[in-house]
């Protein structure tokens, strides 16, 4: 339904395609469902893709079992597979990256070849590009975050500015808030290890605990 929808089609089976140009290279590509203009348009083999919106999954070629629920979500996808993005522009830059889950608007926002991530809440993750991995719950959780992997920060702003440091926990808004390349460290509570910029294997328990260990190593406050 829709102009040129589903136009291209040779053998593939199983497709719904509602909206103007929605499906439109598929050629072989079957089980797909396309709503909204231009959706799944640059498909032509993929198979159990899902596109709720405008332009979500216009790029996909050849991804496979991909969700995309929301404008512009997955919008750069051509061949990752087994993502599932919910929001506006929700791993908008994703390209071949697969395995991620982003719930919120932008959320994985310039994700591209990063795999087993993921982000709930607004632009929780936005920067993240090839990083893996990683857990952000929150508004802007792990914001900053590029290449750093086995991250998980809970809470709004937690790990904000991490944008190469792995293996941190983060539990409380703003924790670990100033973080770039620090590893292995523990925060639990409001702004616990705030300051933290490239420390090492801290743990920090409590509201502001911590607070103001910058390049700090092991240390330990409950």
């Amino acid at each position: 339904n829709g102009i040129q929808s589903l136009s291209s089609n040779t053998d593939g089976e199983n497709n719904v395609a509602n909206g103007s140009y929605s499906l439109l290279h598929n050629t072989s590509g079957s089980n797909n469902v396309a709503n909204g203009a231009n959706a799944l348009s640059s498909n032509t083999i993929g198979y159990r893709n899902v596109a709720n919106g405008y332009h979500s999954l216009s790029s996909n070629t050849t991804g496979n079992n991909n969700i995309a629920n929301g404008g512009y979500s997955l919008y750069s996808n051509t061949t990752g597979t087994d993502n599932v993005a919910n929001g506006d522009q929700s791993l908008f830059n994703n390209t071949t990256g697969s395995e991620n889950i982003a719930n919120g608007e932008q959320s994985l926002y310039s994700n591209t070849s990063g795999n087993n991530n993921v982000a709930n809440g607004s632009k929780s993750l936005y920067s993240n590009t090839i990083g893996n991995n990683n857990v952000a719950n929150g508004t802007w959780a792990l914001y900053s975050n590029t290449m750093g992997e086995q991250n998980v920060a809970s809470g709004h702003r937690a790990l904000y500015s991490n944008t190469t440091g792995s293996y941190n926990v983060a539990n409380g808004d703003h924790s670990l808030y100033a973080n770039t390349s620090g590893y292995y460290n523990v925060a639990n509570g409001n702004s616990s290890l705030y300051k933290n910029t490239t420390g090492l294997y801290n743990v920090a328990y409590g509201a502001s605990s911590l607070l103001n260990n910058t390049t700090g190593i092991s240390n330990t406050a409950i």
